[in-house]
């Protein structure tokens, strides 16, 4: 079954990374993915590392470079120079984050952008080149701002009304959470198609570091096997075959491309991807 598969990775922390990246890129580029997403510089701070990364990917492989772009604490008028930035080195399409507050600050500016679909907009009067397209995030289980109400369903209709084009969600572990917010962002109105974004979980302290990220439940079945593997190499195993089985539930369910969160390899998910068929 032929469907589209996408990457995120990151820009180098350190330039003795650099190569170890590149490389990967390659390979990654390979399996002929739709696009290879990269994050927001290293450590969210400039654009720099990510512009080269995404030059990288335009200029050595068939890989549509998507960038990342975060606006809190950011005025329009800086976010539109950003947003050029990228254009004026060919970058057109990009992700729509709402990010974080800036270390030590505690509440938002007077006249920053305070929405993804905020940002949205911005990138859509700016990037107005034929083809550019905006993706945004979206949270299977709810952003862990939503509350029970489940504000982010109607934060993801006005990043939809703003002109995205399409969603990814944050990483979860059953596929039944995916189908279920389908079902809920459709009787929302959101109409979009909405990309699973999957990762790949090799061991116990990156699974608690994830949930501390996202919020996400423990998925409690992969928590014991993980703490109960008799090493690395086991653990290994666990996480892929677990991304794999999740991967080919959400394509058999209908979904209409998988997202992978690679962590700047391509050994762990190309595997995935194997396993589940899709490579």
């Amino acid at each position: 079954m032929s469907v589209p598969i996408s990457f995120e990775v990151y820009p180098p922390r350190e330039p003795e990374a650099a190569p170890a990246l590149y490389e990967a890129i390659d390979r990654l580029a390979e399996l002929s993915p739709d696009f290879i997403s990269v994050t927001f510089g290293a450590g969210g701070s400039d654009t720099s590392g990510s512009i080269e990364v995404l030059s990288y990917i335009k200029s050595q492989t068939q890989a549509v470079p998507l960038a990342h772009l975060t606006c809190v604490g950011t005025s329009e008028l800086e976010a539109r120079a950003t947003i050029q930035q990228f254009l004026d080195a060919g970058i057109l399409d990009f992700l729509a984050l709402r990010g974080d507050l800036p270390a030590g600050q505690t509440k938002l500016a007077s006249g920053s952008l305070a929405s993804a679909s905020e940002l949205v907009g911005v990138i859509r009067s700016v990037a107005t080149q034929p083809g550019a397209k905006v993706a945004v995030a979206a949270f299977p289980n709810g952003h862990p701002e939503s509350g029970e109400e489940r504000s982010d369903l109607l934060a993801l209709k006005a990043k939809q009304d703003a002109g995205a084009d399409f969603a990814i969600t944050q990483l979860f572990f059953y596929a039944e959470d995916y189908f279920r917010f389908l079902e809920l962002v459709r009787k929302a109105g959101v109409t979009i198609p909405i990309i699973p974004g999957i990762m790949p979980i090799s061991s116990g302290k990156r699974l608690a570091r994830v949930l501390e990220l996202t919020g996400e439940r423990e998925p409690k079945e992969l928590a014991w096997a993980l703490a109960q593997a008799s090493d690395a190499a086991a653990r290994l195993e666990l996480g892929i075959n677990w991304a794999a089985d999740l991967v080919a539930d959400l394509v058999s369910g209908g979904a209409p491309g998988i997202h992978l969160y690679a962590f700047n390899e391509y050994k762990n998910v190309t595997e995935v991807l194997r396993r589940a068929g899709l490579v």
